[in-house]
């Protein structure tokens, strides 16, 4: 399985934060975390990276007690299906 780094306002996986095969990235506003991009190189399709991405992300909010605001629009179609997401779903 493959590491997920923290890095500066961003989960990865790769060597570097510049160069990662996979990447979920956010903005902290007051109390709010703002998952504003997902993405995931062709290499590691298929694998469900960006859910385990999101899925520490999430982990992450609710370390830092924390609600999320998924702008980007992967994050915003998984956190919205299902109630796991609920206690960090930001309110509209």
């Amino acid at each position: 399985m493959e590491e997920i780094k923290m890095g500066c306002n961003q989960f990865y996986i790769g060597e570097s934060e510049e160069n990662a095969l996979a990447r979920i990235t956010f903005i902290i506003s007051g109390d709010k975390m703002i998952i504003d991009h997902t993405y995931v190189s062709e290499t590691l399709r298929g694998k469900g990276i960006a859910q385990k991405l999101l899925n520490r992300a999430v982990e992450y909010a609710r370390q830092e007690n924390r609600k999320i605001v998924p702008q980007c629009s992967y994050a915003e179609k998984v956190m919205k299906q299902g109630d796991e997401y609920k206690d960090v779903l930001c309110g509209e």
